[in-house]
C-alpha cells in the first residue's frame, strides 16, 4: 500500500532534487529551483511524494497552482500544472493509477478548475513520415488510462510535445560521426573562421538577453522580459544547474546558449544569435561545445528541446528541426499535456477565454521585444 503526502515529511527541503533525481523521467522542470522561479510569476509550488511500504519514494510531483485574474469571474478560481510531471515508472500500472487518482483528489480538495500534467511518456520515436519510426506501447497504454479517468488532450501545450535527443554514451569521435556531413563541415568552418567559445557567467546575462531579443524579432517568436530570464539563469547558475556558453569573433559575442543540466540530462532550451558573422556558423560550434561539456559533466542525454508536431516544411519548427537533426539526434514523441477538468463548466469557460488572452499577451510580447531591439 502506498502512502502519499507533502514533501518534506521528515526530510530536509533541500533533498527534493536528490529524491526526484532517482526517479524515472527526472526533469529540470520538476526541481525546487524551477518552482522558485515560477513563484515570482504567481505560481505556488507544492512538492508531493508517494512512498512504498519500505519508505522509498516511488513517485513525486511538484504541483504549481495559480489563482486566475484575467476576469472578475475567474478571480476566485485556480489552475494546477505539473510541468514534465508527475515522475514515476509509468510501466507500473497500479502505481500510475493511484498517482492519477491522488492528483484528482488533490485538485478537488484545493479548488482547482483543472489539473494539467505533462509527463515525458514516449508514444513513439523517429520522424513518423520516414522509415524507421516506431510506436511505443507504453504511451498507448497510458493514454488509455488517462481517457478512462476523464483526462483530455490539452488545448494549451505549454512545453514542446516532441523533442530531439542525442545519446551521449558514444565517444566524441562517434558523436561527430553520427552528425550530418554538412553539420560536421560547419563546425570545422566555424573554427577555421576564428569563432571561439567560452564559458560565461552572470556578467554575460545582459548581453545574452540582447542577443535573444534580436533572435526573437528576426525569427518571429515571443520571449519573456529581462527580469524573468535574469531570475531563471541566476537561480539555475547559483544551484549548479545551468551553464552559459558564448561564441565570439575577435572578442565580440555573436551567439550564445544556456545549457541546463540535471539528473544525467542536459537541455538546450534557449539559444540566441545576432546577424553579425552568421556566415561563420557560430551556432554549430556552440552546439558541439555544449555536447562535449555535457558529456564531460556526466550527462547521458542531450535534449535539444523541441521538434515539430507535423513533419513538413510548413511547421513553424521545421527549420530549427533540420538544424537539430543535423546534430545526429533522434526524434522522440511524447503524449503531450493532458487536462483533467475538475470543474467542467469552469473549464469550458476557461478554454474559451484562454486563446483570446494568450493572443493579447503574444501581441504585447512581440511589441515589447521589437521596442527593445531598436
Amino acid at each position: 500500500m502506498l502512502r502519499s503526502g507533502l514533501f518534506p515529511s521528515g526530510h530536509d527541503e533541500n533533498s527534493w532534487n536528490e529524491a526526484i533525481a532517482a526517479l524515472p523521467g527526472a526533469h529540470l522542470l520538476q526541481t525546487r529551483e524551477w518552482g522558485q522561479v515560477k513563484m515570482v510569476n504567481g505560481w505556488l509550488p507544492t512538492t508531493w511524494a508517494w512512498w512504498n511500504e519500505q519508505g522509498q519514494i516511488v513517485a513525486a510531483a511538484m504541483i504549481l497552482q495559480r489563482r486566475l485574474s484575467f476576469s472578475d469571474w475567474f478571480k476566485s478560481q485556480s489552475v494546477m500544472y505539473l510541468p514534465k510531471g508527475p515522475l514515476l515508472d509509468w510501466n507500473d500500472i497500479a502505481l500510475r493509477r493511484q498517482v492519477l487518482a491522488d492528483l484528482e483528489s488533490f485538485g478537488r480538495r484545493n479548488g482547482a478548475i483543472f489539473i494539467k500534467i505533462d509527463p515525458e511518456v514516449v508514444i513513439g520515436t523517429g520522424n513518423p513520415e520516414e522509415a524507421g519510426a516506431r510506436k511505443c506501447e507504453l504511451g498507448e497504454s497510458v493514454l488509455h488510462d488517462l481517457q478512462a479517468r476523464g483526462w483530455r488532450p490539452s488545448d494549451e501545450q505549454v512545453q514542446f510535445r516532441n523533442t530531439v535527443l542525442i545519446d551521449l554514451t558514444p565517444d566524441l569521435d562517434q558523436l561527430l560521426a553520427i552528425m550530418k556531413q554538412k553539420t560536421r563541415y560547419n563546425i570545422r568552418l566555424a573554427a577555421r573562421k576564428g569563432v571561439t567559445v567560452r564559458i560565461g557567467d552572470a556578467s554575460d546575462f545582459e548581453s545574452l538577453y540582447k542577443l535573444y531579443v534580436e533572435t526573437s524579432v528576426r525569427d518571429d517568436f515571443v520571449i519573456r522580459d529581462w527580469g524573468y530570464y535574469h531570475r531563471l539563469w541566476s537561480t539555475m547558475l547559483d544551484a549548479g544547474l545551468a551553464e552559459p556558453l558564448i561564441a565570439e569573433v575577435q572578442g565580440q559575442p555573436v551567439a550564445g546558449v544556456v545549457i541546463f543540466r540535471f539528473a544525467g540530462t542536459a537541455w538546450y532550451m534557449q539559444g540566441m544569435s545576432g546577424l553579425a558573422h552568421r556566415e561563420k556558423m557560430p551556432n554549430h560550434i556552440l552546439q558541439w561545445e555544449a555536447i562535449q561539456r555535457a558529456k564531460t559533466a556526466g550527462c547521458r542525454i542531450y535534449d535539444l528541446w523541441g521538434a515539430p508536431d507535423e513533419y513538413h516544411e510548413n511547421d513553424p519548427l521545421w527549420g530549427v528541426y533540420r538544424f537539430k537533426e543535423g546534430l545526429g539526434g533522434q526524434v522522440v514523441r511524447h503524449i503531450g499535456a493532458w487536462d483533467l477538468p475538475v470543474k467542467p463548466l469552469a473549464y469550458r469557460l476557461y478554454t474559451q477565454a484562454l486563446p483570446r488572452v494568450l493572443d493579447v499577451m503574444r501581441r504585447r510580447g512581440k511589441q515589447r521585444t521589437r521596442r527593445l531591439a531598436v
